[in-house]
């Protein structure tokens, strides 16, 4: 399906603070890219390179057949004001803005793409209550309707399942999947390492200055999960002690 992005020794960080160097990979159509670490290793600035909110130190950004015109976004719920006055269906809505044109108001097959959205996210029932009301569960499945109608070829999505319940997570889980099959490349923030096992392709771990990218059960082994400051010696023996099951079980290591 080709190649969406192209990533060549790129280094990335602050002035006087460099996260990581030498980071060369491809992201191609129906690539779903699981980025891991702990705190402060670059996740969030990784997914603000790649939307040209946070340059480059060095090395080279290329898009082999141009720019996206809309790439979907999903930042970390921390960055969500939900006390903006306004209902689930506004919020989904505004992913269509392009496409259906807003400002000049919804027609009646606009309504039923955004009604479309909010039932494959579950929020249907829900569609004209005020934000401030929702859960946290509630608020992301909006999100993740929002992300549905932009309808782009590349998805970030930062920590999309953070204040989320198992339940929760697996449907949105199955939207990821969909977008996969479709040949939509998918870039997600992500903690729980049974769902990067179960459901992407590559991995990308950061830590310790290093940026390790590959298949996952390349990326993801015991030794390298250690050596990038992701999870102890004594975490890393307990999640892989038994390799036919451990995936089954969530656990998140990415605060540890």
């Amino acid at each position: 399906m080709g190649t969406v992005l192209q990533l060549r020794n790129v280094a990335l960080g602050f002035s006087g603070l460099s996260l990581f160097r030498q980071l060369s990979l491809d992201i191609d159509a129906g690539t779903t890219l699981a980025v891991l670490g702990a705190n402060g290793s670059g996740k969030s600035t990784f997914v603000k390179m790649m939307l040209g909110l946070q340059p480059l130190l060095a090395g080279r950004m290329t898009w082999p057949k141009g720019r996206p015109r809309e790439i979907g976004y999903l930042a970390q719920m921390t960055e969500f004001d939900r006390r903006f006055p306004i209902r689930v269906r506004d919020l989904a809505a505004m992913g269509a803005w392009r496409g259906l044109g807003l400002l000049r108001g919804l027609d009646r097959a606009g309504r039923l793409r955004v009604d479309a959205a909010l039932e494959e996210a579950g929020v249907l029932d829900i569609a004209d209550r005020p934000l401030h009301t929702l859960s946290g569960g509630q608020l992301q499945r909006t999100l993740f309707a929002r992300v549905i109608l932009q309808d782009a070829p590349l998805i970030l999505l930062d920590e999309p399942f953070a204040a989320v319940d198992q339940t929760t997570e697996a449907h949105l889980l199955g939207i990821i999947a969909r977008w996969r099959s479709e040949g939509r490349s998918v870039v997600l923030v992500i903690h729980d390492l049974s769902s990067v096992l179960d459901h992407c392709s590559h991995a990308l771990l950061l830590g310790n200055g290093v940026a390790a990218h590959g298949a996952v059960d390349e990326v993801l082994t015991p030794e390298r999960l250690v050596a990038q400051s992701y999870m102890s010696q004594s975490q890393a023996a307990w999640m892989f002690r038994r390799p036919e099951t451990a995936p089954t079980q969530a656990l998140e290591m990415g605060d540890v």
